[in-house]
């Protein structure tokens, strides 16, 4: 059951994470190699140093935390078999997918009906896994505001924003999953998320961005969001389309959202009044600011 697995991983996660503020929180944590005996708070770093003239005080206090370091190993691998299931059965999908386009006995399917479709996108954003490093990891590409490496290749299955022409002939992004890559043309071709079984896309790299794998943490790794009134190209809620938008307010806890204000001619200051974006569906805008 997928939905079951996403949520038992939901849970982990949210353990997971209350277990590392709490230690960091703690004094020892942060205790310098070598017997120094120098401490710094990790919730206050960048001016607390204090120097502790009993480190086994210090240890006793923080006893009934260390012990839970074996739960959150634990924890750690219990993510990552959840990762490998959800992956494995995403694998199926795709296939099955794929088996279904090619096999003409078989009735076309049905289009998925519009408000199951916001509901499945709204679960995949809350069920994105928290990036959740070892003490000196930085956050890898693609977790949050982080681009993908430049050689990086998106799999099929993947979301990505893609830049198709629409039928007025105006290009837009648009929510879409990847079929395939051809290495050969160095292009994709990708499903709209909207149009299951209709038109597919072929496209250029630069036309795909990945979306994010991994939600960051705005109470350890704030420089892997985006920031205030930066640029990016947010998705428009109850829609399947990407449009321009100001960063009003990051995340400040796991669980929230940005606050966007989309580019809206039809207000006074040329934008809307702020709107909550989940951070599965925020990605970088190249495109220069309108002035």
């Amino acid at each position: 059951d997928l939905s079951g697995s996403e949520r038992q991983k939901f849970q982990f996660q949210k353990t997971a994470l209350e277990i590392v503020d709490d230690l960091k929180t703690c004094p020892w944590w942060a205790l310098g190699h070598g017997g120094s005996g120098r401490v710094v708070h990790m919730s206050d770093a960048s001016h607390a140093e204090l120097r502790c003239s009993e480190p086994s005080v210090l240890y006793a206090s923080c006893r009934p935390l260390l012990s839970l370091l074996p739960t959150l190993s634990i924890l750690r691998k219990a993510l990552d078999k959840i990762a490998e299931i959800k992956s494995l059965l995403e694998e199926r999908r795709i296939a099955a997918k794929i088996a279904g386009l090619y096999n003409d006995s078989e009735p076309p399917r049905k289009t998925m009906r519009r408000g199951v479709l916001m509901t499945l996108l709204q679960q995949s954003a809350m069920t994105l896994p928290l990036w959740i490093g070892k003490p000196g990891d930085k956050p890898p590409p693609l977790c949050g505001a982080i681009p993908a490496s430049g050689d990086y290749v998106a799999k099929p299955g993947d979301k990505v924003a893609a830049r198709v022409k629409a039928v007025d002939g105006d290009e837009q992004w648009i929510l879409a999953e990847v079929v395939s890559y051809s290495h050969a043309t160095n292009k994709y071709e990708v499903d709209d998320i909207d149009e299951e079984g209709k038109e597919r896309h072929t496209l250029s790299r630069r036309r795909i961005i990945p979306l994010p794998q991994w939600k960051a943490n705005p109470e350890t790794d704030p420089e892997a969001l985006f920031q205030k009134e930066q640029l990016v190209l947010a998705l428009y809620p109850q829609t399947t389309c990407f449009y321009r938008a100001l960063i009003h307010t990051p995340p400040q806890r796991p669980q929230d959202d940005y606050s966007v204000l989309f580019e809206d001619t039809s207000y006074a200051d040329g934008y809307s009044p702020p709107l909550n974006v989940a951070q599965r569906y925020v990605v970088a805008c190249k495109e220069p600011k309108k002035k």
